[in-house]
């Protein structure tokens, strides 16, 4: 018998929501957690997804991930952005997977002040990939890996449970509360939900605070919140 996926404090993010949440490409996301085929010689070859995510073999109309996968993510969008190949970065998170002793390295406090170190994936004469610790480009990670990557990550032990983004103040992703969509902390509604509700209301804010019976500031906090993520 196939053991039941626990949703429960996990978080549930389709490749689309999570691309607009990391501000990254959706193509990039979906090669990301689903896996994508390159040419290779003479054929083609697939390549597997970055790792396996906390909903996968879950039941749902489209893939979906979990609270701990959209951190990592973050991570991933940082070192592609900084022009980090695919296989670089599979390699390292594999490499920091096995140092780590953990399914997700790249947000613990550990990879933030140990994780220093990129793997170069190269073809050897016989065809085969072969990793090489490339100590020239850990400048790359220096500049990647920087306190601003990790601010408004809460923690339980080593492990990041809540992130609180902070260049939106009062919003917070957490898994515990409505399956990790951003919500206005204090209030506990979906920042989504508050910014359609304001817009329906020809953007009074007033309006929809005596709605949902919050103060404005908190409609004000969503809006903010959801205008940036649309820019």
């Amino acid at each position: 018998m196939v053991e039941p996926i626990p949703l429960l404090n996990t978080g549930i993010y389709s490749l689309g929501q999570a691309a607009r949440l990391i501000r990254a490409e959706p193509r990039a996301v979906r090669r990301w957690m689903c896996g994508y085929t390159r040419k290779h010689g003479d054929g083609r070859r697939y390549s597997g997804p970055l790792w396996r995510t906390q909903l996968d073999g879950a039941d749902f109309d489209q893939a979906a991930i979990g609270f701990r996968d959209l951190m990592e993510l973050r991570l991933v969008r940082a070192f592609a952005d900084a022009g980090v190949s695919v296989p670089v970065i599979r390699a390292t998170i594999d490499a920091a997977r096995a140092d780590l002793n953990t399914d997700y390295p790249l947000t613990t406090r550990r990879f933030m002040t140990d994780g220093k170190r990129i793997y170069e994936s190269a073809i050897d004469e016989v065809g085969d990939e072969m990793l090489t610790d490339v100590q020239a480009k850990q400048i790359v990670f220096t500049h990647v890996i920087k306190p601003s990557l990790y601010a408004g990550i809460e923690y339980d032990g080593n492990v990041a449970r809540a992130w609180f983004p902070p260049d939106s103040k009062g919003i917070a992703l957490d898994p515990s509360r409505q399956f990790g969509t951003p919500i206005v902390a204090d209030a506990g509604v979906p920042t989504d939900t508050l910014y359609e509700a304001f817009v329906a209301e020809g953007r009074d804010a007033r309006a929809v605070a005596r709605q949902f019976d919050i103060a404005p500031k908190h409609v004000h906090a969503a809006v903010r919140y959801e205008e940036r993520l649309r820019a």
